[in-house]
């Protein structure tokens, strides 16, 4: 199992932005040297606390200062702006990070940022999907596109203007052909928007404010949707967001990890669920849809969202979640607001170098006694045919 990182990010709102820009950054920087797969970064235009307003253009600050660790859009706000920029501005972050790149896409959730465009009223789950049919159309197609899709209102053409002999009217393609690993965000149990995604090969990231018993919903879809399109569904391309603190001792995991009033994941989850209960969309955080809204407290959330404990207890609810929900390809740790870097960096260290491969070699076990008894059962069963 990969390890791989997500931030919204999300910031106590005195902080200065230029600081918590920094510290993201570290944070990317960090998780390059420890050996992260990759790291996505979100987007928002009106959030003082989620304060990275384009992911893509905090990401080409990361380029050079990392080695190894592919930098994601966590996402990429399709409804924010027409694709034929995205496209393009997208195509020439992967040759600036040589394939370093995976493409995060959403709609874009936050209602001041559609408030503040002009699309509030706006079906922007419609735009999202005619935006990113057009910019595959742009990367897949040549000079001048003539680009125009049945019920799509992007219409995409150089065909007046082009003049081929100086290059004028021909949009980049991305330096990974045909095109980026492409992953979308899901949130929603039950998502119908997966099975899309398994029909298209874009690979899901379940939203680390899920419970488990939501996020097991995502791989039955997803897969529906890739047999859909002929193709064995693969767990490997089923990433996970969980939020993961990791501490050298109990009672820093229990005070940073929940119950210190200035806890970073206490904050975070207040954050996070007075967004979406004022949306509509706290369902996420209930066990059943008949339980009350009155039972959610941010406790209650914490306790049922945050793996937390020293290396052992972290492993074992690791292994616990995966039980659960089924095989998956990539653990996504929550990066949070460095309130102490020391305890930050630290559960980052203590997750990349003593919790994942102790997971992943207790994955190979289970895998080795698995393929054992499944010998022995084979075994068994000749014997007595033969017998």
């Amino acid at each position: 199992m990969k390890l791989g990182m997500f931030m919204m990010p999300v910031h106590p709102l005195h902080r200065n932005p230029t600081q918590t820009l920094q510290e993201d950054r570290q944070a990317v920087i960090l998780a390059d040297k420890l050996g992260f797969h990759d790291v996505f970064i979100g987007e928002h235009l009106t959030d003082r606390a989620e304060n990275v307003t384009n992911s893509m253009l905090f990401l080409a600050t990361l380029i050079s200062d990392t080695n190894q660790i592919k930098l994601a859009t966590g996402t990429t706000n399709l409804s924010h702006m027409h694709p034929v920029l995205v496209a393009a501005h997208a195509a020439m972050f992967d040759h600036l990070a040589q394939g370093r790149f995976i493409f995060g896409i959403s709609p874009g959730a936050l209602v001041s940022d559609a408030e503040a465009l002009g699309i509030l009223s706006e079906d922007r789950n419609k735009i999202f999907a005619e935006a990113i049919d057009v910019i595959l159309a742009i990367w897949a197609g040549e000079a001048p596109y003539n680009i125009d899709l049945p019920d799509n209102r992007f219409k995409v053409t150089t065909q007046s203007t082009m003049f081929p002999e100086i290059g004028m009217g021909n949009m980049p393609k991305p330096y990974q052909a045909p095109r980026p690993e492409i992953v979308g965000t899901v949130v929603a149990p039950f998502s119908k928007g997966v099975i899309a995604m398994g029909e298209r090969d874009f690979h899901p990231l379940s939203a680390n404010f899920l419970l488990p018993k939501w996020v097991k919903t995502h791989w039955g879809n997803y897969a529906q949707g890739k047999v859909n399109a002929g193709v064995a569904p693969d767990p490997a391309e089923w990433r996970i967001a969980r939020t993961i603190f990791v501490a050298d001792k109990d009672s820093d995991a229990r005070a940073y990890g929940s119950a210190d009033e200035h806890s970073p994941y206490r904050f975070y989850y207040n954050q996070i669920y007075t967004k979406l209960k004022k949306a509509g969309r706290h369902e996420v955080f209930k066990h059943s849809r008949d339980q009350s809204d009155d039972s959610i407290t941010i406790d209650s959330v914490l306790s049922d969202l945050c793996i937390t404990g020293t290396v052992n207890e972290v492993v074992d609810k690791i292994l616990a979640f995966r039980e659960e929900v089924g095989d998956f390809g990539e653990l996504v740790y929550a990066g949070m607001d460095w309130v102490d870097p020391a305890l930050g960096q630290r559960s980052m260290e203590l997750m990349a170098e003593q919790v994942m491969p102790k997971v992943n070699a207790a994955i190979a076990k289970s895998a080795s006694l698995s393929g054992a008894q499944r010998s022995v059962s084979a075994a068994a069963l000749a014997g007595g045919a033969l017998s």
